[in-house]
């Protein structure tokens, strides 16, 4: 909170010194995008600074906090539902119990191994699913690194990381892939090939770093404390039919999040499917867990309740990071920031451009956090830009793809991020630390591929 209150401060000081601006924008296929070349500075209708006008722009920061709340009280609450689902799950051990059956049949001698095959299982569910789709499998990989003997930050790389990578580079990602293609007027989801071999790529590269570096420094031995969700020994764990019947509940109810949540990205459900409709979903699996486990309503209150409250300061913490976003919209600069960094492009090689493009889209992501809606700010700019400097349009929406995608997992804006740490109970300056050398590997590695397509005039 600390951390996150230090940006807001500079957030605030931004909109003092960053000219206030706008793009026109107009209504093509039912959603708002920016026309380009359109940027303009607004009117700044201060008359001058004062002492009473100082302590009230002061006093608007404090005010952004509440505001972000608000704003961001469908995280909130999708966290605090969450949280309630799983200690009713972990009262009945039947998650537990799976993962500790798992863990038997694999072995622990063989725990790299199962690091790596559930990098790849998280990774398939964020290139098939979505990112904040997502949020109900965390607390399953706490189990499994809990079973291996580590401590929250390895399950939560294990889950964030491998969501987060494969929802950045799905090829079938409508949030970003499909909305800028559609832009484009490229057809939908082509050029899978390269993006899935992208995707494959960066999740062994998760996987490996895992095993190498963030798992050998986070042993619950060492004292770190927060890896003791397994109460047996491994040999002792087998499944009931109880837990089968638990099990499918909740996989069924993931089944359901996954289908709708795709058919509503490509227009067919005929519906919104998101926060809202995903914190209904885990509401209902709860309800019905409850009942198979013979749970009173009174007692289902209260575990709902209990389980809120171990994830009430990460709930709490989304609040707090969204008041950014406030403070910045409030000041009118986040335009005039995308288009100052957009200009950045015009000094640079053309050989370097898509490259700069994924790195400026990054920083746009700290501003405009929202795949879809960050498409259509940047793409009617980035499309004549891809023209002009001869690049095909497939490869600047890969640049686009890859900036927007990665800085997900580290800028404080992302309601989602701070709703999966907050389930995995892992402080975000904690989370900083482990990830962000992974994502500075990633796009060093995503450089190399975003070369080569641009070399093989990849369209």
């Amino acid at each position: 909170m600390v951390l996150i209150f230090y940006i807001l401060i500079l957030a605030g000081f931004l909109t003092w010194v960053v000219p206030k601006g706008a793009y026109e924008t107009e209504l093509v296929d039912g959603r708002q995008r920016v026309v380009a070349d359109s940027f303009h500075y607004l009117e700044d209708h201060n008359t001058g600074y004062s002492i009473g006008g100082a302590i009230n722009q002061l006093f608007d920061l404090f005010v952004a906090i509440p505001q972000g709340l608000v704003q961001s009280g469908q995280y909130l609450f999708i966290v605090f539902i969450a949280g309630g689902l799983f200690n009713i799950l972990y009262r009945s051990h039947a998650l537990e119990n799976l993962v500790g059956t798992a863990v038997k049949r694999i072995g622990l001698s063989r725990g790299n191994l199962l690091i790596w095959l559930a990098t790849y299982l998280y990774g398939l569910f964020g290139i098939s699913v979505g990112y904040e789709n997502n949020i109900a499998l965390v607390p399953v990989a706490l189990l499994v690194s809990s079973a291996l003997g580590y401590t929250n930050l390895v399950g939560a790389c294990i889950a964030i990381g491998g969501i987060g990578i494969g929802f950045t580079l799905s090829p079938i990602n409508p949030y970003t892939v499909g909305v800028a293609q559609s832009i484009a007027g490229l057809p939908i989801f082509s050029g899978g090939l390269l993006r899935f071999a992208m995707a494959f790529v960066a999740l062994s590269l998760l996987a490996w770093y895992i095993t190498t570096f963030v798992a050998p420094r986070h042993s619950a031995s060492k004292g770190e404390g927060d890896a003791g969700a397994l109460s047996k020994k491994i040999e002792d764990y087998h499944l009931s039919s109880r837990d089968l019947g638990i099990i499918s509940v909740f996989f069924l109810g993931i089944v359901v999040i996954a289908g709708c949540s795709y058919l509503a990205g490509t227009g067919t459900l005929g519906r919104s499917w998101y926060i809202k409709e995903i914190t209904a979903v885990f509401i209902l699996m709860s309800i019905v867990i409850a009942a198979i486990c013979r749970i009173a309503p009174d007692r289902y209150v209260a575990h709902m309740v209990e389980g809120a409250s171990r994830v009430t300061g990460g709930a709490l913490v989304i609040g707090l990071a969204a008041s950014i976003k406030v403070v910045l919209e409030d000041g009118q600069i986040i335009y005039t920031i995308v288009n100052t960094l957009n200009l950045a492009l015009d000094v640079m090689p053309e050989s370097l451009i898509a490259v700069g493009i994924s790195v400026i889209q990054g920083v746009i992501n700290l501003f405009i956090p929202s795949g879809s809606g960050q498409a259509l700010v940047t793409m009617p700019v980035l499309i004549p830009l891809a023209d002009l400097v001869g690049i095909t349009y497939q490869v600047m929406i890969l640049a686009f793809q890859v900036g927007d995608g990665l800085t997900n997992m580290i800028v404080p804006t992302s309601g989602g991020t701070l709703a999966m740490l907050a389930l995995a109970r892992v402080g975000y300056s904690d989370w900083l630390k482990v990830i962000f050398p992974l994502v500075a590997l990633i796009y060093v590695l995503s450089w190399g591929f975003i070369m080569l397509a641009q070399w093989l005039q990849w369209s």
